[in-house]
């Protein structure tokens, strides 16, 4: 599967950490993962992320409001038009936009989130978990992961 890109694709050079989130984040996680994009974002850091759930959603505001580069990972084709968040990080060549999905693909689904996931994960050098879920999908998909896992709030037990 080829990926489609828009943006800054000399982003892909860069060491990149990937954030993956739970869809079902308890409260006391949301301000860790705020505090850790607000700390990659003054650092410099590349993160990579789908930025589609609302912590995600949330975490991406941070990172736009520096100047580090960013990665988004689409879990469907590429839209006609750009959200208009992205336009100015694009012009300055601070954002690249990737999808495994040629634009037919115009709806997310539980295995087009597997395959974004999946592409982050080979894509980046180290992962970052806000938080997981025990036993749940992001839990089994990162068993095997062999590359650093850095977990901003406990594992729950």
């Amino acid at each position: 599967m080829a990926l489609k890109y828009r943006g800054n694709i000399d982003l892909i050079k860069l060491p990149k950490t990937a954030f993956l989130c739970s869809r079902t984040v308890p409260a006391s996680a949301v301000l860790a993962c705020y505090d850790w994009a607000i700390q990659q974002r003054e650092q410099g850091h590349c993160v990579i992320s789908g930025f589609h759930s609302p912590i995600e959603k949330d975490v991406l505001h941070y990172l736009l409001k520096g100047t580090q580069p960013i990665i988004v990972v689409l879990a469907r084709g590429f839209k006609e038009t750009m959200n208009h968040e992205f336009i100015k990080p694009l012009e300055q060549g601070k954002l690249l936009i990737i999808s495994p999905f040629d634009a037919q693909v115009k709806r997310i689904t539980s295995r087009t989130v597997l395959v974004r996931h999946q592409t982050m994960i080979d894509l980046a050098d180290d992962i970052a978990v806000g938080y997981i879920s025990k036993n749940g999908q992001l839990d089994t998909l990162l068993t095997p992961v062999t590359k650093p896992i850095f977990h901003i709030t406990a594992i729950p037990q």
